[in-house]
């Protein structure tokens, strides 16, 4: 178990490795119009030695759009995770360290945002907003901020009643102190773990809201863009849904091994 583990951790560092190269060095080296380049003489031309990955029903490399679109959903989850943990971290950790009548007020408010499925509320909050890369960053953000907030609050909650953190209020300790020297730093391997495990699901999110025209939007690309301009091609030409598709599975996969074995590391009791 212990060798498979290691295995899987080792499989999910290498996975994310690659792709976090690919979404930082690869638009740097590519051609600057390369993902946006029409060629209507290569439409749907499947993998070949010029096109390696072939080319969408515009006549675009898919390899060029891959590389771009990785940086595009990197980006727009690494900044959703950060929104979430910046709105849920201060409400979990002050709902869980006071408890009482603060904590059923806040997770309340929290409840209710949980009501809704998680994809469901970023695309109400994204209908609203309307369509694009900043306003799909702050849809993902807020739909994930509850479950970040219950999970936060609930580590918070066991920490406030350890002796060490008594003891500090025995002697003048300020609450804001004792939050920031003892609760906070016990509770952040948690808030790491989840925010990792959180980085699969807002790439998910993306190329669902994008699928749905209600994330990034044309010309630029998105794994969910390419997907959804894919759906009427893949009699034709399937590589142009299953090159996207498998993109979104191997990152989704890789962030998901690396979370698990993070969380044994952080976190022996989890074992």
């Amino acid at each position: 178990m212990k060798r498979f583990k290691t295995t899987k951790g080792l499989i999910g560092i290498i996975l994310l490795t690659l792709i976090a190269l690919i979404a930082i060095v690869g638009p740097m080296v590519i051609p600057p119009d390369a993902a946006t380049k029409m060629d209507m003489l290569a439409r749907r031309s499947p993998p070949t030695w010029t096109h390696l990955l072939g080319t969408d029903q515009l006549g675009r490399d898919m390899l060029y759009r891959v590389i771009l679109g990785a940086r595009t959903s990197l980006e727009i989850a690494v900044t959703a995770v950060l929104m979430s943990i910046v709105l849920g971290l201060p409400l979990g950790l002050v709902s869980g360290y006071f408890g009482g009548w603060i904590d059923n007020v806040l997770m309340r408010l929290v409840d209710t945002l949980l009501a809704f499925p998680a994809l469901l509320l970023a695309l109400t909050i994204s209908a609203v907003l309307g369509p694009n890369l900043q306003n799909t960053i702050i849809a993902i953000g807020i739909a994930f901020t509850p479950y970040l907030a219950r999970i936060i609050r609930g580590e918070a909650l066991k920490v406030a009643q350890m002796p060490y953190v008594e003891a500090a209020r025995a002697s003048g300790t300020t609450d804001g102190m004792i939050m920031l020297r003892h609760v906070l730093p016990n509770i952040m391997p948690a808030v790491i773990v989840q925010a990792t495990i959180s980085l699969a699901f807002a790439i998910l999110a993306e190329a669902g809201l994008s699928f749905l025209g209600l994330g990034t939007q044309p010309p630029a690309a998105s794994w969910g863009l390419m997907i959804q301009a894919s759906r009427d091609q893949l009699d034709v030409a399937p590589w142009t849904a299953l090159v996207p598709g498998a993109a979104v599975a191997l990152t989704v996969l890789g962030l998901n091994m690396f979370g698990d074995v993070l969380r044994d590391i952080l976190d022996p009791k989890s074992k």
